[in-house]
């Protein structure tokens, strides 16, 4: 932003009430400052990634979910809400300063306390919340596709057994907690899972307490967006400003989303490197191409930055 002559300092000095948000991947003070780096570079320099994946597996990353938007654009926002507040108290904005690596730092901070306790001082992937545990995990059906389990406290634990037909069997009451016959238990739940479709083990489980849901995909809840919860609503809601929900039939305003509007929310459409940049910048800068900038290589080069 420099280079275009609207770093913070020349905006601030516009306007002092501006707050300004400036998002790295790697720590701007760091050996990587200078460095290239993608979501699962910034987790792997973060401790995080190391956290993630089976036992006896790689390091997996969850795609770009963890750096990229969580460590990153929601980390950037809540300093950018702290900056708010604060100027409402002092009358300035301020730079907020947030990096992907950080971020995600922040959010693996239970997981990475946790290796401090018997929840998380196993390997990866044998412990309780990352795969190692039988009633925390995903289960295949007899369809192919899958079941999520995540009956920890011992009453939802008896619900599921009682799902699957396994109540009063070994692994009920004290069987929960003995992690040398966990293996043994995993086979268990496995094969009960295989004997039965998605859709049979949604009728057993649905409005029960046994914390055993179905694993849905985009493209089937789009389909059955009524009984598949599929509409896209806004993450968080407000109940005296409410937010739109986007979908044919999100037309319930009880719980602060506000009416929905019809449609099917985004749809992609691929770009290349410039494409369309011209027409952007003319209409939020009002710059010309020609007059304030030409493009050379794909590149925009400004012509004279002192009168701009």
């Amino acid at each position: 932003m420099e280079k275009l002559n609207l770093g913070p300092e020349v905006c601030m000095k516009l306007n002092p009430r501006l707050i300004y948000g400036r998002l790295t991947g790697f720590r701007r003070d760091g050996k990587y400052a200078t460095m290239a780096g993608h979501d699962i570079n910034y987790l792997a320099v973060s401790g995080a990634l190391s956290l993630l994946g089976r036992a006896g597996e790689n390091p997996h990353p969850p795609v770009n979910l963890l750096a990229d938007f969580a460590g990153g654009g929601a980390m950037l926002v809540l300093g950018i809400l702290m900056a708010l507040v604060a100027r409402g108290t002092t009358g300035k904005g301020q730079v907020v300063e947030q990096n992907m690596v950080d971020g995600a730092s922040y959010l693996a901070t239970f997981v990475r306390f946790a290796q401090g306790t018997v929840t998380g001082n196993r390997p990866r992937g044998e412990n309780l919340l990352d795969g190692g545990c039988p009633f925390y995990d995903t289960y295949e059906t007899k369809d192919g596709e899958y079941m999520a389990v995540g009956a920890l406290e011992p009453h939802f634990y008896r619900e599921f057994l009682k799902g699957l037909g396994l109540q009063g069997t070994k692994w009920d009451g004290k069987g929960q907690g003995e992690r040398e016959r966990w293996d043994e238990m995993r086979r268990v739940f496995a094969d009960k899972f295989k004997k039965r479709t998605r859709r049979e083990w949604e009728q057993v489980f649905d409005g029960t307490d046994a914390c055993c849901t179905p694993v849905l995909g985009y493209g089937e809840m789009r389909g059955d967006i009524a009984a598949k919860e599929g509409d896209q609503r806004p993450a968080v809601t407000l109940r005296e400003t409410p937010l739109l929900a986007v979908g044919k039939d999100a037309k319930d305003a009880s719980h602060g989303q506000g009416l929905g509007v019809d449609g099917e929310g985004y749809v992609g459409r691929p770009l290349i490197p410039g494409d369309g940049g011209v027409k952007v910048v003319e209409e939020w800068l009002g710059w010309k191409e020609g007059r304030e900038f030409t493009i050379q290589d794909g590149g925009m080069v400004l012509k004279d930055v002192s009168k701009l």
